[in-house]
C-alpha cells in the first residue's frame, strides 16, 4: 500500500500582528485617557452650536417665500464701536480777495464792473503816457500795459553806461519825472534788471545777475532819492539774461534787452476798486460808478 501523504500544515498568523494589536490598544487607551481629562464648557458649546445652527440654517424651516440670509457670530456677540468725527466734519473756512458780492450779481452789473475797471485801467495808462511823453517821444523809455500791470521800460542807451550800474546825470533827472508820475499811481511797484546773454566777468560784478540787480538798485535809490514814492512800495530784483524780449543773435536786439523796467501791480488798487464801483451799481448810480477814481 501506497504511504499516505501527510496532511498540510494549517498557515499561521504573521509574528508581527500581535505587537501592531498591542500598539493599537495603548494608542486607544491613551486617546481614551485625554478624553477623560477634557473638560467641556456646556454654556460656550451650546453659544457656538447656536451661532452654527443660524449661520448655515440648520434644523431651521426656511418658507418657501424667504429668501435665507446668513449671518455670523461676530455680529451677534460684539457691537460696533462709538463712530467718531473725522477732519472731513469739521467746518472750514477759505479767504479770497475777490468780494464775494461779485458772485451773486446778474451777467449786466458784472459786464459794467469790468467796462468801468478797464476804463479805470486806461486812464491811469494815459496819465503816465502823458506825464512821460517827452522821454517815451525821444525812444528813452516805453510805456506797456499788460492786463493789470503798466510796465514803464528803460533801455540801457542812455541811462546806463556799457557794464556799469551808474545812472548819467541826464537819466536822474528823468527818474524824477517818473517818480513824480508814479505818486499818482496806486500799487505794488517792482523794479527789474535785465540784460543780454553776453557773459560778464568784472572785478565789480561776477555775472550778469550782479549788474542787472545792481542797476535795478540804482534806480530805486534814485527813486527814493527824489522823495515821491514810499520805501514799501518798492520791490527790486535782478533777472540777468532770463526774460529777453528779443532772441539775442544780433547787436541790436541784445541792446533792446539790456534794460531795466518798473513794473507797477494794479491787481490789488483794482479789487479795492470793483468794490467801490460794485457799492454804487447795486444803489443804481451806474453813472457816478464809472467816474470814481482810485481814491
Amino acid at each position: 500500500m501506497a504511504m499516505e501523504e501527510p496532511e498540510e500544515e494549517k498557515r499561521s498568523m504573521p509574528p508581527w500582528v500581535m505587537t501592531f494589536a498591542d500598539l493599537m490598544s495603548l494608542l486607544m487607551c491613551f486617546f481614551v485617557l485625554l478624553l477623560s481629562f477634557a473638560e467641556i464648557d456646556a454654556t460656550k458649546f451650546k453659544q457656538i452650536a447656536e451661532s452654527l445652527e443660524k449661520a448655515f440654517g440648520v434644523q431651521r424651516e426656511v418658507p418657501a417665500m424667504e429668501i435665507p440670509m446668513g449671518t455670523s457670530p461676530v455680529f451677534d456677540h460684539f457691537s460696533p464701536g462709538r463712530p467718531e468725527p473725522t477732519l472731513l466734519d469739521e467746518v472750514r473756512q477759505q479767504t479770497q480777495q475777490d468780494d464775494p458780492r461779485l458772485q451773486t450779481h446778474t451777467a449786466q452789473v458784472l459786464a459794467q464792473l469790468e467796462q468801468a475797471t478797464q476804463q479805470q485801467v486806461a486812464r491811469t495808462a494815459q496819465q503816465l503816457a502823458q506825464a512821460l511823453e517827452q522821454e517815451i517821444q525821444a525812444g528813452r523809455l516805453q510805456l506797456l500795459q499788460e492786463e493789470n500791470r503798466l510796465i514803464i521800460r528803460i533801455e540801457e542807451r542812455g541811462s546806463f553806461g556799457s557794464g556799469s550800474s551808474q545812472l548819467s546825470g541826464e537819466f536822474q533827472g528823468i527818474l524824477g519825472d517818473i517818480g513824480d508820475a508814479l505818486a499818482q499811481v496806486p500799487g505794488r511797484i517792482s523794479i527789474e534788471g535785465h540784460t543780454d546773454n553776453i557773459p560778464m566777468r568784472s572785478v565789480r560784478y561776477a555775472s550778469n545777475w550782479d549788474l542787472s540787480a545792481a542797476r535795478a538798485a540804482s534806480v530805486a535809490n534814485a527813486l527814493l532819492a527824489k522823495g515821491a514814492v514810499a520805501m514799501d512800495r518798492l520791490r527790486i530784483s535782478g533777472l540777468a539774461e532770463t526774460r529777453p524780449v528779443l532772441d539775442n543773435l544780433t547787436p541790436e536786439n541784445r541792446a533792446q534787452n539790456r534794460r531795466v523796467e518798473i513794473v507797477v501791480d494794479l491787481e490789488q488798487p483794482i479789487a479795492q476798486y470793483q468794490a467801490k464801483v460794485l457799492s454804487l451799481l447795486e444803489q443804481g448810480r451806474a453813472e457816478e460808478a464809472f467816474q470814481v477814481g482810485w481814491q
